[in-house]
């Protein structure tokens, strides 16, 4: 069965860093593109960030520009989102996707299980 396992979440403080990972159960998992949504308590889920699978194409969603980095091992069949300068509205539960290359949640095939960002003011 194919599975995503997200590391990582936790509680910092506002402005702070966090590393989320996420982690394939299949070498073929290689060929997809990799995303980040998140959804907050009565909000939609929303896209984060999106990574193609060379990793040379990446989309970002505007609230997150210039502070969130998404990235990839294909080797280690590990997708990685880097978050600097994190504000309270970012917390949420973080989940990893992968699929074809798009915004849309509804685009992708495969889900992980959530981990839970909580930034504190």
């Amino acid at each position: 069965q194919v599975q995503l396992v997200e590391s990582g979440g936790g509680l910092v403080q506002a402005g702070g860093s966090l590393r989320l990972s996420c982690a394939a159960s299949k070498r073929t998992f290689a060929n997809y593109a990799k995303a980040w949504f998140r959804q907050a308590p009565g909000k939609e889920r929303e896209f984060v960030a999106a990574i193609n699978w060379s990793g040379g194409r990446e989309y970002y969603a505007d609230s997150v520009k210039g502070r969130f980095t998404i990235s990839r091992d294909n080797a280690k069949n590990t997708v990685y989102l880097q978050m600097n300068s994190l504000k309270p509205e970012d917390s949420a539960v973080y989940y990893c996707a992968a699929g074809p290359l798009a915004t849309s949640q509804y685009e992708y095939n495969y889900w992980g299980q959530g981990t839970q960002v909580t930034v504190s003011s």
